[in-house]
């Protein structure tokens, strides 16, 4: 961890550590990642981002690692945080910044009123492709959960999402069904799981259990992928306001094979320093 600088940033609660590794290769290993996001013994963090140079055509290569070192295929608050980063850095003049991670590209947009947006790709409804065990694509799933039958939608927003209804989630068992859902053996990568509460049509509260994570105070795909089921279904307009313990995120649909636009903050947090 010699000289390593890092800037702390967060979207909605969701918190991270960035690191500019468009210079210098990125070269932390699972252990330091872990340690980094530990709360007590390193800065703390739900995500640390890493921000590469330039591939696949677009501005930037940008990668996620979970506070357990796992690497995902995507952030949404966290692509906010390093579009707002970059261009603080100076590396970007243009509103719209992207950015290649696994193989996707990742389009943002920085708004004039500081928030920054960005196209989120079509959501994925296959079963195999989120991936999650199912004989045919359903609006609902049946999955069993240690004897206890709970009804799932379940879609990829880059990462696997599964989502349930409730009626209230100020009482949804998060810390409870959260972590048996996420290791649930009909999801073979592990999934985020989402509880939503629908207000109206253009209104939902969410809650989510993050992969890798636990509970977070904002889930940028999860919000998405709540909005997704829930037009799916029917339930949900083309423009819909979620909002989670951490603040309010809104998000653009029209369906089909349209990409889902997500908006919301990006906030620089402070910039730190580890010495060697």
């Amino acid at each position: 961890m010699a000289g390593l600088a890092f800037t702390k940033m967060q979207g909605l609660g969701n918190d991270f550590v960035v690191i500019d590794a468009t210079r210098e290769p990125f070269a932390l290993d699972a252990a330091t990642i872990r340690h980094l996001a530990d709360r007590r013994f390193g800065i703390g963090c739900d995500q640390l981002l890493v921000i590469e140079p330039a591939r696949d055509g677009c501005d930037f290569g940008y990668r996620v690692f979970n506070a357990d070192a796992s690497e995902v295929g995507h952030c949404g608050n966290g692509v906010r945080c390093v579009a707002r980063r970059v261009r603080d850095l100076g590396y970007a003049r243009d509103d719209v910044i992207t950015f290649a991670i696994e193989g996707r590209r990742i389009e943002t947009r920085l708004l004039a009123d500081g928030r920054v947006a960005v196209n989120m790709g079509t959501p994925e409804f296959e079963p195999a492709a989120i991936p999650f065990h199912a004989a045919a694509t359903a609006d609902t799933y049946p999955l069993d959960v240690d004897g206890t039958e709970v009804a799932i939608g379940a879609v990829s927003l880059g990462n696997p999402h599964a989502v349930l209804d409730v009626e209230d989630t100020a009482a949804a068992p998060v810390a409870s069904l959260g972590p048996r859902i996420e290791r649930h053996p009909d999801f073979p990568a592990g999934v985020n799981v989402g509880f939503a509460q629908r207000l109206d049509a253009e209104h939902i509260r969410l809650r989510v259990w993050e992969r890798g994570v636990g509970e977070t105070l904002a889930c940028g795909t999860g919000a998405c992928a709540a909005v997704a089921i829930g037009r799916r279904r029917g339930a949900l307009a083309e423009h819909v306001r979620v909002e989670l313990p951490g603040g309010e995120l809104v998000i653009d649909w029209v369906g089909a094979d349209n990409p889902l636009w997500m908006t919301g903050p990006a906030v620089t947090v402070f910039h730190g320093h580890l010495p060697g």
